[in-house]
């Protein structure tokens, strides 16, 4: 539990106010008040309109961050002291000048079909329907702990899972007869019900998944396998893009991976083109 000041406490509580005002989601403000609070309990003795640029850059060059915690730090601070300077609390943006974070492209790490196979062998049937899940839809674990019952739904085409993704934005996914009837058999309201506004956390739900994938293997990895395998078929990028619920193209690039047997292909081809010449 963080401990801040009532000055911090005040400030963040305005700022969270101000952004439920904008429709930011609840999970955003999560994310952005909690890393002001990480910043608050750090300075306790400073008021937070006192912050300059050397407090912010001390405070982050400190930090054993990976490059998408250190950025979405940044971009905290930055809405953060932006909403301050423009309420008239601060004369200036102390975190106008924070450095650009560069995050380098990293790989995407799908779930090989042996790992897969060993989670949803878990005796936990509420588990074992969260990795059914993810391996079938490839939903985040945030869209995954709000999954309820009423979500699915029979179209013309058949069954379909009806997901909250970021910003409120809302996709309808194709799912098959298996998934449809494993739904089903779980009682009403949410599928994954705990203490957050009736249902699982998302920590919490990535939690179980990682624990019955053991060896590193996360709900992440399994979304990442999702991405690779839906762009396989018919390497159509856009399609797969609407079904991750990514806002860009590039997004969605990050995540699909050239499965080993094309690459072999790829790789031999280029070996017979070389005989040749």
């Amino acid at each position: 539990m963080l401990t801040i000041s009532k000055a911090w406490a005040s400030a963040i509580g305005a700022w969270d106010e101000y952004l439920r005002s904008a429709g930011h989601p609840k999970d955003t403000r999560y994310t952005r008040t909690y890393h002001l609070r990480r910043f608050g309990a750090d300075h306790a003795k400073l008021s937070p309109w006192s912050v300059t640029l050397d407090h912010l850059l001390a405070w982050t060059a400190n930090k054993d961050w990976a490059p998408n915690t250190r950025r979405s730090y940044r971009v905290s601070l930055r809405v953060f002291f932006t909403w301050a300077h423009a309420r008239g609390h601060m004369q200036s943006n102390p975190a106008f000048e924070l450095p650009k974070v560069t995050v380098p492209r990293a790989l995407p790490r799908p779930a090989p079909n042996d790992v897969v196979d060993d989670g949803l062998r878990t005796l936990d049937i509420r588990v074992r329907l969260m990795i059914l899940i993810l391996t079938d839809t490839g939903i985040r674990r945030g869209e995954l702990c709000r999954v309820h019952i009423r979500d699915l739904e029979r179209d013309l085409m058949g069954w379909t899972l009806r997901v909250v993704g970021k910003g409120g934005h809302v996709r309808v996914l194709p799912i098959d007869e298996r998934l449809a009837s494993a739904i089903h058999r779980m009682p009403g309201g949410y599928l994954f019900p705990g203490q957050i506004d009736g249902h699982l956390s998302a920590a919490y739900t990535g939690k179980l998944v990682s624990r019955a994938l053991a060896d590193g293997w996360t709900a992440h990895t399994l979304r990442h396998r999702f991405a690779s395998l839906a762009y396989a078929v018919d390497k159509d990028i856009r399609a797969v893009q609407e079904l991750l619920g990514h806002a860009s193209v590039s997004t969605t690039q990050i995540y699909t991976l050239a499965l080993p047997d094309a690459m072999r292909r790829a790789a031999a081809g280029a070996r017979v083109g070389l005989t040749a010449a």
